[in-house]
């Protein structure tokens, strides 16, 4: 069984520095409340980010997702892009990590006065937690490719949990996760509440036909900044791209499909449902992959400069 998180065994991960509310703190000793609202009832909101030569990529963009996402729920974020900066600058530095890394910022409600729902129950503020990880994606996934399951479990409608909120509230991803898991694949195709592809239970998806590169409408999924990255780069570079409807009769037609995320950037999908999806020569996703490693290094290299 593979993930597109899997990552290759470092055993610096066993003694890293944790942020929790301005304390950094060895991970055995990072600990959050019972009666925090993350922990009770999964409300908060998450970042993933990874760190490049020193260089948080598209923080902006992650910042502008964050905060975003924490206006719609009424979650003062306590500080400001720079505050979160700042922090991550500090984590960063407690542990000599400059390249390779992964960070999962954790915004919660913060600790409840009594183990209840309303929000106003939450008054002492927000806990912040930050954990950076070494982490470097296993190659074997850039061959093997990932097993994609169709599951029952379906993205929600914006009036139920917008899937454009990333919540702590996961677990209509995780049951997908489950169905897949119990299909015998890797990980969960996930589809909309009419029934067209969307997105995976943990990443963002895309399908190539006759070299056009497919994507769902965006509508009922989690707007990745890997994933708008790809469609920014195939505007840029004569690649046919399209968000739009389309269904498991042409995705199971495609030539090639692959996912996106911060973590693993783009990672093929070998199979959906036991069928085959195209063969391991790839060429557009190799493309997307080199033209995203070269996006990252001019986008590294100028923030550093500058």
């Amino acid at each position: 069984m593979s993930t597109t998180h899997d990552a290759d065994e470092d055993i610096r991960n066993r003694d890293i520095q944790i942020y929790v509310n301005g304390d950094i703190v060895h991970r055995d000793a990072a600990k959050v409340s019972v009666y925090d609202s993350g922990f009770m009832l999964g409300d908060g909101i998450w970042e993933g980010m990874r760190l490049y030569d020193g260089v948080w990529a598209f923080f902006d963009e992650h910042m502008d997702r964050f905060f975003n996402s924490c206006k719609t729920i009424s979650l003062d974020v306590g500080m400001d892009k720079a505050g979160i900066a700042d922090a991550l600058a500090k984590t960063a530095a407690a542990n000599d990590m400059h390249n390779d890394v992964h960070c999962r910022l954790m915004l919660t409600r913060g600790i409840k006065n009594k183990p209840f729902q309303h929000p106003a129950l939450s008054t002492s503020g927000p806990t912040l937690v930050i954990i950076m990880e070494h982490s470097k994606p296993v190659d074997r996934l850039q061959t093997a490719g990932i097993r994609l399951a169709t599951v029952p479990q379906v993205r929600g409608l914006p009036t139920s949990q917008d899937p454009k909120l990333n919540s702590h509230s996961k677990l209509n991803c995780i049951i997908g996760c489950l169905q897949a898991e119990a299909a015998g694949a890797d990980e969960a195709l996930m589809l909309d509440p009419h029934g067209f592809v969307n997105t995976t239970n943990a990443c963002n998806f895309f399908i190539v036909r006759r070299g056009e590169v497919w994507t769902s409408t965006g509508d009922y999924c989690m707007n990745g900044v890997t994933r708008q990255k790809v469609i920014d780069l195939c505007h840029a570079n004569g690649i046919p791209v399209f968000e739009k409807n389309f269904s498991l009769y042409e995705t199971y037609g495609a030539d090639e499909a692959f996912l996106t995320g911060t973590f693993g950037a783009q990672t093929p999908v070998a199979q959906l449902d036991g069928k085959p999806i195209g063969t391991t020569e790839r060429p557009v996703t190799k493309r997307i992959q080199q033209l995203y490693k070269a996006m990252i290094r001019d986008h590294v290299a100028a923030l550093r400069a500058g």
